[in-house]
C-alpha cells in the first residue's frame, strides 16, 4: 500500500482495517436486534459516514468480515503484522481498527503490546446495526479517524473510541450489553473525550505500550494456551487440572480479589511442578489484585493486578512467549 497519490496534500492519511461486527452489521430496518454482523464491506462504512474526507484522507483494507465472537489469535497476528508493516512507510499517519464490541478490548490490548509504532492506532465498533434507527457506527467511526489524524494521539499507545469517549486499551471493558455507551474503564477513567473531531485529553496511561512493549510477535504462527477457569460457590476444582492438560498456562476468574476455596487451591498448587503460571484475576469488574501471602505462597501463582481476566489471559500468553519462570512473569504482571 502505498499513499503516494494522496487525495488532499493538507490532510493527514489514515488507515483503516475493518475485521467486521455489528458496525458492519444490517438487518430489519430500524431494528436494533436480531441483525447479521459483519455483512458491509469498509467502503460501504466509509460512504455512510458524512465529512469523513474532509478530516483525512481515508485508505481501507478488509482483514475479515464477521462477528467479532468468531475472532480468533490468527486474525490477531495477522492484523497486528500488517498495522507494524503499513507503519513504516512515511505517507501513513494512523490506523482505525472496525471491531465487533464484545471482544473489542481483547483485540485492543492485544495490539496495545503487540504493534510497533507510535502512529496512531484507534479501535472502535457499534452497539447498533447500520441499518438500526440512529445507528452510532458512523459517529464513532468519524470520531476515530479523527482522533487517529490527531498528532496529540502519536505515542498513546492503542486507544478505544467510543460514544464521544477516549479510552486506553489496557484499562478499557465493556460493561453493558445494549446501550450506545457500552465501553467504560470503570475507576481508572477515560483518557478523554471526542466533541466532534476535536480530542480533548483528561489523562495519560502510565503503562509500557507499543514502541516501549517487550514483546515481538514477529514470526510467530500461534501463541502459549492460555485458558480461564471461572469460581463460583462449590465449583468442580477438576476443572483445574482438566484445563491444565490443554494449556501452558491459566488465569483464574476469581472471587472478590482473586479468591477461591481452598480445594481449588489444593488443585492449582499441583501445577508449579508441572510448570504450569496461574494468574489470580476478578469476576467483580474492577479493582486490583495484589500479593495474597496465603494464596500466593505457591510461587506458581501470579496476582493479576488491574488487569480483567481476558485481558490477563492475553499478557500471560504473551509472557509466555519469553519466558517461564514465575519469578519473570510475576514482574511482568506487575509492569504491564
Amino acid at each position: 500500500m502505498l499513499l503516494v497519490n494522496s487525495k488532499n496534500s493538507e490532510l493527514k492519511n489514515i488507515v483503516i482495517l475493518a475485521t467486521g461486527g455489528t458496525i458492519a452489521g444490517t438487518g430489519e430496518s430500524g431494528k436494533t436486534t436480531n441483525y447479521e454482523a459483519g455483512n458491509l464491506d469498509i467502503k460501504s462504512l466509509i460512504d455512510s459516514v458524512s465529512n469523513i474526507n474532509e478530516i483525512a484522507n481515508v485508505y481501507s483494507e478488509q482483514i475479515v468480515n464477521v462477528d467479532s465472537n468468531d475472532i480468533t489469535i490468527n486474525h490477531w497476528l495477522t492484523l497486528a503484522n500488517r498495522i507494524n508493516e503499513i507503519s513504516k512507510q512515511n505517507d501513513v499517519d494512523g490506523f482505525v481498527i472496525t471491531h465487533g464490541t464484545d471482544t473489542l478490548e481483547e483485540t485492543a490490548y492485544f495490539l496495545d503490546l503487540t504493534v510497533k509504532t507510535n502512529k496512531p492506532v484507534i479501535v472502535t465498533g457499534a452497539m447498533r446495526p447500520s441499518t438500526a434507527t440512529s445507528a452510532d457506527g458512523p459517529l464513532n467511526l468519524y470520531q476515530s479517524v479523527a482522533l487517529a489524524a490527531n498528532d496529540l494521539s502519536k505515542g498513546q499507545g492503542c486507544m478505544v473510541v467510543f460514544a464521544d469517549g477516549i479510552y486506553s486499551a489496557r484499562n478499557v471493558q465493556k460493561v453493558n450489553t445494549f446501550k450506545t455507551n457500552a465501553f467504560n474503564s470503570i475507576d481508572l477513567g477515560c483518557l478523554g473525550y471526542m466533541r466532534d473531531n476535536i480530542p480533548y485529553f483528561l489523562n495519560k496511561s502510565i503503562k509500557p505500550h507499543t514502541v516501549d512493549s517487550e514483546f515481538d510477535i514477529l514470526g510467530l504462527n500461534k501463541l502459549p494456551q492460555v485458558s480461564i477457569a471461572y469460581f463460583n460457590i462449590d465449583a468442580d476444582p477438576s476443572i483445574i487440572d482438566y484445563l491444565a492438560k490443554k494449556s501452558d498456562g491459566i488465569v483464574i476468574a476469581g472471587a472478590g480479589c482473586g479468591t477461591f476455596s481452598s480445594d481449588w487451591l489444593k488443585e492449582i498448587r499441583k501445577l508449579e511442578p508441572r510448570g504450569i503460571p496461574v494468574v489470580r484475576s476478578s469476576r467483580t469488574g474492577s479493582g486490583i489484585i495484589l500479593n495474597d501471602t496465603a494464596i500466593d505462597k505457591s510461587a506458581n501463582c501470579i496476582p493479576g493486578n488491574t488487569l480483567s481476566p481476558s485481558k490477563a489471559r492475553i499478557l500471560l500468553s504473551l509472557a509466555l512467549t519469553k519466558t517461564v519462570d514465575y519469578s519473570k512473569i510475576r514482574k511482568i504482571f506487575e509492569v504491564y
